[in-house]
């Protein structure tokens, strides 16, 4: 339930950006910034008081190190949140799920190019599967997915720096410090937009007001039901549950926004959708086969004599 909550509410945020105009990608994702911080701060504190975790001082006492990697993955968190903001608001939702689609492939490939991880056959087949698709819809429209190719290669390049970081950061006290190293920008431009009367935060109604604010709450929300989910749940259930979101987005995009679907962007997602089916049976696969191992060692232990 944990992992639908959260590959649900990511699903919707079209709806939400849509509902933000007339404010900017740039203001939208300042806000996000701002509001997510304070929400972040504010659960933090809970958590230290209610003997859950350390104290909210104590939770940010990282090395230098793992401060930089995770101000490196605010940076490229926050190019994934003003592309995908971005793409929303010039009607480009079906392009933004793309991007989505194909960020396994891009994870994948930055693991054996960075970090030098063995590719297998299939994992080679479903990337040539990606390759395929962008190909078609370049050939198809003439132009490069760009929004696509970003969100996938942000969010990659995002990936790798917590994998950098690895278990030494909880999702919480990671969010909070991306957030708390990209807020004098966020605070810088907000303040711009207010000097130049530009900002919508105020003059455009309550509720407009109410929904800048819950943007940083609904971008803290599914990452504390991720990470709730990830502690629970099997790595196969969360990788098979990701495709929710830009299942979402796609049928958003066609269904409700009546973005067009000519043929060659169809035939572009299928080659995706027919690499992400492989580069999920591969995964399955080599999990099985981690686990049979385990359990053949386990057999092994409780045979030798004490």
């Amino acid at each position: 339930m944990y992992a639908f909550a959260a590959y649900l509410m990511w699903g919707a945020f079209p709806l939400l950006f849509h509902a933000l105009a007339p404010a900017s990608a740039l203001e939208i994702v300042a806000h996000r910034i701002v509001w997510c911080l304070l929400f972040c701060l504010v659960v933090v504190t809970l958590m230290g008081l209610s003997g859950r975790g350390p104290g909210a001082l104590r939770r940010f006492a990282l090395g230098g190190r793992v401060w930089a990697n995770l101000a490196l993955a605010s940076v490229f968190v926050c190019a994934n949140w003003l592309i995908y903001v971005v793409a929303v608001s010039r009607d480009n939702v079906l392009e933004a799920s793309l991007g989505y689609f194909i960020n396994p492939l891009f994870t994948v490939a930055l693991g054996i190019v960075v970090l030098r991880e063995r590719m297998t056959a299939l994992q080679g087949v479903a990337l040539a599967l990606g390759a395929g698709a962008v190909l078609v819809i370049v050939l198809g429209y003439g132009r490069v997915p760009w929004y696509a190719l970003g969100l996938a290669i942000s969010f990659a390049l995002y990936s790798l720096m917590k994998k950098r970081v690895g278990g030494r950061v909880d999702a919480m006290t990671g969010l909070t410090v991306e957030s708390l190293v990209l807020l004098p920008f966020a605070l810088s431009y907000l303040g711009y937009l207010g000097v130049r009367g530009e900002s919508t935060f105020v003059g455009h109604g309550s509720g407009h007001l109410a929904l800048l604010v819950i943007s940083g709450v609904a971008t803290a929300l599914p990452l504390l039901s991720f990470a709730a989910a990830a502690s629970r749940v099997s790595l196969t259930i969360i990788g098979l549950s990701q495709y929710i979101t830009p299942v979402m987005q796609f049928l958003l995009g066609l269904l409700y926004f009546q973005e067009p679907m000519p043929l060659t962007r169809l035939v572009g997602f299928s080659l995706v959708w027919l690499g992400i089916m492989v580069l999920t049976y591969d995964s399955i696969r080599a999990w099985r086969k981690i686990q049979q191992r385990r359990a053949a060692e386990s057999e092994v232990s409780a045979t030798e004599p004490v």
